[in-house]
C-alpha cells in the first residue's frame, strides 16, 4: 500500500512511524528540512522536502498511484487543498485534518466527499468525546464505543476486593452464567506484556482488563471488578486550549458543574462569553493554593489540557492528592502512558494516538469499521463489516481456526449489540469486533476479507 503523508509535525510524524512498522511504502512531504532531516535518520520511508499544496511536489511524490493520502500540517487551509489536489490527480483515498469541528458536524451538508475529501479528522475532537466518554464511565480509565454505544470497549485495574480475583475466566462464567461482557486483554501488573485472555487465564489484583459490554452491561463489570460507579457532577478543567473549550462547551450542555482554569486574560474573557454555564477562573493553575481557593476538593474531576504535558500531570497528582475521585491528563509524550497507573493518575490521553487509531483502520484489510489501540498495550481492537465473500459469513465461531492470540469482543447486529460465544453463527452485515496481537492481524483481515 502506497500512502502520503502531508506534514512532518508531531501528527504526521507519529503517523508515519506507527505505518512504517507495517512494511507501507510511505513518503512524507513537508517544507522544513530540519522535521524531515529528523525522519528520515529515524523512520524507513522516503521524504519530500517542498510545499505540499504543490502539484509539482505531489507528482514527484508519485501521487497518481497513490492508496491513501493523509494530509496533516497545522494548517487546516493546507490540507483541505492538498485533499482536494491529490483526488483530482489520481489519490484513491484522502483524509485531511482539520480544527474546525462544524466541518465534522456538517460534512454531509456540505458534502465534502464531492470536493475530493473522503474523511476529516480533528485530533483535539476526538480527545474531547474521549474525556467526556470517560466521565460517563467514570469507574474506568479506558473506554471506546462502536456503533453508538451498541458495543463497548472498556478498561480497568482490578482491586484486591474483586470477584474476579483469584479465579480464571472459565470458573467466572460458571459461577454468573448471565454475564453480558467479555474480557479480551490482560497486562499484568509491573510488565508490559499483552495476554489475550482464554478459559483458563487467571484474573490477578492488579490487573489492567479490557472488556467488551453491550449496552447497560457496564453495571455488571462494576459489580464482579470491585470498584462503584462514582457520580461526577463538579469538573475542573485547566487549560483553555482548544479541547479545553470544546470540553467545557460539551459538558455544560449536559449535567455537569464546570470550572475552567486560563492564564491568558483575553481567552479566559472569550471563554466565558462564549459558555455563559461555565465559571472561567483567569489565574495560574500551577498555583496550588488557587486550586484550593477554587475547592478542589470538592471536585468529582480534574482535566489538565494545557500545551504543557508536564505541567497537565503535575496539576492532576495535587488533585489526586486532594481527594478528587477522577484525573485526567493531555501528554503529548508516549514514553508517559507507561507510569499512568504506577503514579496514580486515571488515564493519561495523547491527541497523536488517537488521530492515529482513527486513521489506521483505513490502511488494514477488510472492510475495517472503526479501530482502536489499548493505551500502552501491545493490541489492536477492530471492527471487520462482514461481506457475503468472507471466510467467516454463515461460520459459527467455534468452527473458525482462530489464533490464540485473537479473540472475538462481541458482534453488532443491525443495532444491536451481542456477546458472541462458539455456537453464534456469523451473517453477512454483522460488524464483529475482535480484539488482536499484532501477530495474527494478518490472519484476521484474511478472515474477513
Amino acid at each position: 500500500m502506497k500512502i502520503i503523508i502531508a506534514g512532518a509535525g508531531e501528527v504526521g510524524f507519529h503517523l508515519a512511524k506507527l505505518l512504517s512498522f507495517e512494511s507501507l511504502n510511505i513518503t512524507l512531504i513537508d517544507p522544513n528540512r530540519d522535521a524531515l532531516a529528523h525522519a528520515d535518520t529515524q523512520l524507513d520511508i522516503r521524504v519530500v522536502r517542498g510545499d505540499s499544496t504543490s502539484i509539482a511536489v505531489l507528482k514527484d511524490a508519485h501521487v497518481e498511484d497513490t492508496d491513501l493520502v493523509i494530509a496533516v500540517t497545522s494548517s487546516e487551509t493546507t490540507n483541505i487543498t492538498v485533499c482536494v489536489l491529490a483526488k483530482q490527480l489520481g489519490a484513491k483515498r484522502t483524509i485531511a485534518r482539520i480544527s474546525n469541528t462544524e466541518f465534522i458536524d456538517r460534512k454531509e451538508e456540505v458534502g465534502f466527499a464531492k470536493f475530493g475529501i473522503d474523511e476529516l479528522i480533528s485530533p483535539e475532537a476526538l480527545a474531547t468525546d474521549e474525556i467526556v466518554l470517560l466521565l460517563n464511565q467514570s469507574a474506568f480509565n479506558e473506554s471506546y464505543e462502536f456503533e453508538d454505544g451498541a458495543l463497548m470497549m472498556m478498561g480497568l485495574s482490578l482491586s484486591r476486593t474483586s470477584a474476579l480475583v483469584g479465579k480464571s475466566v472459565k470458573q467466572v462464567a460458571k459461577v454468573y452464567p448471565e454475564l453480558r461482557y467479555v474480557p479480551i486483554a490482560i497486562q499484568r501488573f509491573g510488565t508490559q506484556y499483552t495476554i489475550i485472555p482464554r478459559g483458563d487465564t487467571q484474573f490477578k489484583e492488579g490487573d489492567q482488563v479490557y472488556f467488551t459490554t453491550v449496552k447497560n452491561g457496564e453495571e455488571q463489570i462494576f459489580k464482579l471488578s470491585g470498584k462503584s460507579k462514582q457520580e461526577i457532577k463538579n469538573v475542573m478543567i485547566l487549560g483553555g486550549s482548544k479541547i479545553g473549550y470544546k470540553t467545557a462547551k460539551v459538558l455544560c450542555k449536559s449535567r455537569f458543574n464546570v470550572k475552567l482554569i486560563e492564564s491568558s486574560k483575553d481567552k479566559a474573557f472569550e471563554i466565558a462569553d462564549d459558555i455563559p454555564g461555565c465559571l472561567v477562573i483567569n489565574g495560574d493553575g500551577r498555583n496550588v493554593d488557587l486550586l484550593l481557593e477554587e475547592s478542589i476538593e470538592d471536585m468529582d474531576a480534574f482535566i489538565a489540557v494545557t500545551g504543557n504535558s508536564e505541567t497537565n500531570i503535575m496539576s492532576c497528582l495535587v488533585a489526586k492528592s486532594k481527594g478528587v475521585k477522577k484525573a485526567i491528563a493531555l501528554v503529548e509524550n508516549m514514553d508517559y502512558f507507561q507510569l499512568s497507573q504506577s503514579i496514580g493518575i486515571d488515564t493519561l490521553i495523547n491527541k497523536k494516538l488517537l488521530a492515529a487509531n482513527n486513521i489506521f483502520r483505513y490502511v488494514r484489510k477488510g472492510d475495517v469499521v472503526a479501530m482502536t489501540k489499548l493505551n500502552n498495550m501491545n493490541a489492536e481492537l477492530l471492527e471487520f463489516k462482514v461481506s457475503s465473500h468472507s471466510k467467516v459469513c454463515n461460520k459459527k465461531i467455534k468452527d473458525l481456526n482462530f489464533p490464540t492470540s485473537a479473540i472475538i469482543g462481541g458482534v453488532v447486529r443491525g443495532k444491536t449489540g451481542i456477546i458472541a460465544l462458539g455456537d453464534f453463527e456469523i451473517k453477512e452485515g454483522d460488524k464483529v469486533v475482535v480484539c488482536c496481537l499484532p501477530q495474527s492481524i494478518g490472519k484476521m483481515e484474511k478472515l474477513f476479507t
